[in-house]
């Protein structure tokens, strides 16, 4: 099962669970799920080939769902969930496929659709990094840095490396292998999730766009779209707090209030 972390009173009600992307954690989020756990019961997860959790071969959208499905079930849910760039993908591919585990979905920065874009240069990247001459990560940002890797990315990739074990906690192998179909979207996916959904994007990003919204529509009948002005594809780590209110306003919009 998925490595996870939960914040919060564990016995409040609805959960939620937060998904990252490519390259991330669970920790990536945890000021996020912190502050979000003074009225919920918030999870971070660690995807697979990722994190501390379990490494494997594959890494479909279907694989990534199944991985959450469980997940979920081991928690009590059903949840509230929130997934961010490839973790918005692996929650669309669970929203379709199991709607009986979800309450309210926020997709961050993505859209259900195949992207042109690669991520090969950041694993050639971390895979240059000499490990050897690492004693604590800023040495690794260091190499990263001569690699062009900019500043937010490094500090980013390098809160997956174990310094003292001198190893990447990413399956980089698995990933690069698998990277068609992370950047890519299945032709053959079906189905309708008819529960309340949230399209949260950067207003400076371009993952979704205006012709994005009619296949998402189709298959998220009840889809609303948000922007956060300024903010790029890592609206959440560029733009904490507005991010934070945002999913607040939606996630809360049916909670019962306490009595004035």
């Amino acid at each position: 099962m998925l490595n996870y972390t939960e914040y919060g009173d564990t016995a409040a009600s609805p959960p939620l669970l937060i998904v990252h992307g490519l390259y991330g954690s669970g920790r990536n989020w945890g000021v996020i799920a912190k502050r979000l756990a003074d009225t919920r019961r918030t999870v971070t997860v660690d995807m697979r080939n990722h994190g501390n959790s379990p490494h494997h071969d594959s890494h479909s959208y279907a694989d990534l769902a199944q991985d959450l499905a469980e997940l979920i079930e081991h928690l009590g849910g059903p949840v509230d969930i929130c997934g961010h760039s490839m973790g918005g993908k692996a929650v669309m591919m669970l929203a379709l496929t199991r709607p009986d585990l979800l309450r309210r979905v926020v997709v961050a920065d993505i859209a259900p659709v195949a992207y042109g874009h690669t991520q090969q240069m950041f694993i050639d990247a971390m895979r240059d990094v000499d490990l050897a001459r690492v004693e604590r990560r800023s040495d690794a940002e260091a190499q990263l840095a001569e690699a062009g890797v900019e500043r937010a990315l490094q500090s980013f990739f390098t809160q997956s490396l174990d310094v003292p074990g001198k190893r990447w906690r990413l399956n980089l192998d698995a990933l690069e292998a698998e990277m068609p179909q992370i950047i890519g979207w299945p032709e053959d996916v079906s189905g309708q999730f008819d529960g309340p959904t949230l399209f949260l994007s950067g207003g400076a990003s371009d993952y979704v766009r205006p012709e994005h919204r009619a296949p998402i529509k189709d298959l998220f009948s009840q889809a609303r779209f948000a922007k956060i002005p300024d903010a790029g594809h890592w609206l959440h780590a560029e733009k904490p707090r507005e991010f934070e209110a945002a999913l607040r306003v939606f996630l809360d919009a049916d909670l019962p209030q306490d009595p004035v």
